[in-house]
This record gives structure tokens, C-alpha cells and sequence, in this order.
């Protein structure tokens, strides 16, 4: 059995190459044009925005090594003035490159540039973007507000989106191919389900969770993923379940490290179980009715203003859909709906691969296909004989031969 190193994984599968990012092909295909075509660029510098572990400063290091390009790597965060940042980037863009085909400036973390006090720090950056001889790009969380915001005016932007979860267990599934992590598949989706998105945290958690547990399974991933998470969401519900006091119940998402999507389904699942009135029930799912188009209109128009109308519509809106106090003890669970839907969305995706290699064959559409010939294969597929001529003719590979296998029973 290979040794299972004891460096962090995060660090060790850092991507070396553009085709090791898994789901943010668009992303890096911006990254590596914005190098290339640099000197022709109208803008100077490149702003990469999303949540942490979807894959920003992976990326352009993987961009960087495939392009052959040297990186000055700057955190902003640690710079508290236009000095500190000149001295340490503006000075290193001065220099030739001595072992590679250029450089590169890496400001990351722009949008926690030191704060309220940033004494012209925002400036010293938008001073080296006009000057500059090389490539810089820049990551933040937010470019909506504070130093993200004046920076993302003068810069070419691109988004790096939350990892779904295929992107997410593919990551995880090489890590443990890699390590000789014996996981089932079910298990490595367990993880990816939980991280939110977030392959640096899942990527943690598998490391975390091989090193405490033996042998895991689906429950106690579930157990431990959700004893600390738990307790924090839990508590917030009791507060806005059983209070009527409307100050209260706006500050209980307060310490509540969740997006609005992650609380809604909490509420959805554990409301019927708290709320017994029809019109209690009636009351609660209008405000949080009225939440999710708030929710909807932010995806759809980045009116990220909206946030405070859907923190006050989950909490206070909800507590005060009661008419009175219910006294019952709810044991509070999180919803399994987005997993259900994802396994769904699997077996769907079998599905269309099989009819893909089934069309190609017999010259016709997926979806006629799917109507007229997948209910006969899996008829005929019952013999043994004929289910080694289908995957034969077909060409299946082992996730399709179990599908098919599965239909059948």
C-alpha cells in the first residue's frame, strides 16, 4: 500500500497545469488571454472575484506555470499603506526576470486591503496598473463594496463561480486515487455535498476525516460534518421559532456563517415541524416566499442590496408569522433535498450519456432514443448474453453497464 504523505493536500495537489482545474474552464480560458494579449489590453489589470476555494489563486499559478511566467505574489491584506505596497510590488515590476519568459504581479485579497485605514493603498495599485510592464491580476471575495468595488471599475473582470458538486468529487476522487484512500463513491459525495462549494475546505475535510476515522461511512461523515454546524444553525432557528420578540429574532442569524440559500432550507424543512396553525404556516411560507424572489433577483441582477431585505424576511419575518409561542421540543434537521436532487441529476446524466453511444449507432436523436429503444435494450438486456452484445455494440462503460444493471432489477 502507498504511504499516505503527511503534507497537507491542499498544498500538494495545487494545480500544475490550466487542464488540472476542474469547473472553471471559462475562468482560466479568460486568465490565459488577458496574458497573452497584454500589451493590447485596454485595461491593465485582471480582477478575479468568488467565493474562497473555487479556484482563483490556483488558477493563475497554473496559468503561470504553463506560460512559463514568473509570479510576484503580494497578500494586500498585509499592506497598510501606498509605501509598503510600492516597496514590495512596485519595486519587484522594476526588475527583469531572470529565469523565465516574463513576470507576473499576484495582488490577492484586494478587497481586505487593511480596511477603513488604507491611506492610499487603492491608489498605489491603480498607479502600478497604469505603469506596469507585466500582467496583474487580482483576486477579492466582493468587488460590490469597499476596495473590490473602486478597483473593479478600472479592471477587466471575471468570475470564478461556486464548484458544483462534480466538479468538487472529481477533486476529491484524485486525492484519494492518489493517497490510497479506499472511499466509497457515496462517502467522496458526502464530503463534496457539505463543503458548499468550497474545494479547499473539502479538500481539508477528506484529509481531516482519513486521519480521525478508520472506516467511513455516509452517517458518520454526516456526524461529524454536522456536529459543529449544528449546534450554530440549530440555536438560531429556537431563537427565531420560539421568540415574538422581533429584535431578537433579527439577530439571530448574526454569528451564522451560512449564505441565504443554506438558511432558507433550513427554515423550508424544519417550519411544518415547528409551526402547527394553518395560518401560522400560511404566514411563515409568504415571508419566506418573499425571501427567495429577493434571493432570485440578486442572482439575476446583483442587487446585492436585497440581502438585508432577505435576512429580515428569515427571521423576523418568520418569528412573527405566529400568533403565539409554540412550547413543543423540534429535534432540527437539515434538508436533504439538494442531495436527492444531485443523485437525481446523476442517473438523469447516465441516462443521456447511454442514449448519446445509442443515437450515434442507429441514427437518431437522444430523445428518441431515450422514447423508443432504451425501454426495449432494457428488456432484452435481461438475458446475459444479449447484455454482453449490448455493452459490446454500444461501447458502455462500467457507471452505464450499472445503470442498466439497475433498471432491470
Amino acid at each position: 500500500m502507498k504511504m499516505r504523505s503527511t503534507e497537507p493536500f491542499v498544498r500538494k495537489y495545487l494545480p500544475k497545469s490550466r487542464k488540472e482545474v476542474i469547473g472553471q474552464d471559462s475562468a482560466v480560458n479568460e486568465i490565459v488571454s488577458f496574458i497573452k494579449n497584454y500589451k493590447s489590453e485596454r485595461k491593465k489589470a485582471l480582477l478575479l472575484y468568488g467565493a474562497t476555494g473555487t479556484g482563483k489563486t490556483s488558477s493563475i499559478h497554473a496559468v503561470a506555470s504553463e506560460e512559463g511566467l514568473e509570479i510576484v505574489e503580494v497578500n494586500a491584506s498585509d499592506f497598510r499603506n501606498a509605501s509598503q505596497i510600492e516597496a514590495k510590488a512596485g519595486n519587484a515590476l522594476k526588475q527583469q526576470s531572470l529565469f523565465s519568459k516574463g513576470k507576473m504581479l499576484l495582488l490577492d485579497d484586494v478587497d481586505g486591503l487593511s480596511g477603513a485605514g488604507d491611506r492610499g493603498g487603492v491608489q498605489a495599485i491603480l498607479k502600478l496598473m497604469e505603469n506596469s510592464r507585466y500582467p496583474i491580476i487580482m483576486t477579492a471575495t466582493e468587488i460590490e463594496e469597499g476596495n473590490g468595488r473602486q478597483l473593479a471599475k478600472k479592471c477587466r473582470i471575471v468570475e470564478f463561480k461556486k464548484l458544483d458538486y462534480d466538479s468538487v468529487f472529481i477533486i476529491l476522487k484524485k486525492v484519494c486515487e492518489n493517497e490510497a484512500i479506499n472511499l466509497n463513491d457515496d462517502v467522496i459525495r458526502e464530503i463534496a455535498y457539505y463543503c458548499g462549494g468550497d474545494a479547499r475546505a473539502a479538500i481539508n475535510d477528506l484529509q481531516s476525516l482519513v486521519s480521525i476515522e478508520s472506516e467511513l461511512t455516509v452517517e458518520k461523515v454526516k456526524e461529524i460534518n454536522e456536529r459543529n454546524k449544528k449546534d450554530s444553525i440549530t440555536s438560531a432557528l429556537k431563537k427565531i421559532f420560539k421568540t415574538s420578540n422581533l429584535n431578537i429574532a433579527l439577530r439571530s442569524f448574526d454569528s451564522i456563517d451560512e449564505d441565504s440559500n443554506e438558511k432558507m432550507m433550513w427554515i423550508d424543512e424544519n417550519l411544518p415541524k415547528e409551526y402547527s396553525r394553518k395560518e401560522d404556516i400560511s404566514n411563515a411560507y409568504y415571508a419566506l416566499s418573499r425571501a427567495d424572489v429577493f434571493s432570485r433577483r440578486i442572482r439575476r441582477r446583483e442587487y446585492y442590496r436585497f440581502l438585508v431585505y432577505i435576512n429580515a424576511l428569515l427571521s423576523g419575518g418568520i418569528a412573527l408569522s405566529k400568533e403565539k409561542k409554540y412550547s413543543q421540543q423540534v429535534d432540527y434537521k437539515r434538508s436533504e433535498r439538494p442531495l436527492r436532487i444531485w443523485i437525481s441529476n446523476q442517473k438523469l446524466s447516465r441516462k443521456k450519456s447511454i442514449a448519446g453511444k445509442i443515437s450515434l449507432k442507429t441514427h437518431q436523436s437522444k430523445k428518441d432514443a431515450i422514447k423508443s429503444l432504451m425501454p426495449w435494450i432494457s428488456y432484452i438486456a435481461r438475458n446475459k448474453k444479449n447484455m454482453e452484445l449490448i455493452n459490446a455494440e454500444f461501447e458502455l462503460d462500467d457507471d452505464e453497464i450499472e445503470w442498466v444493471k439497475k433498471m432491470l432489477k
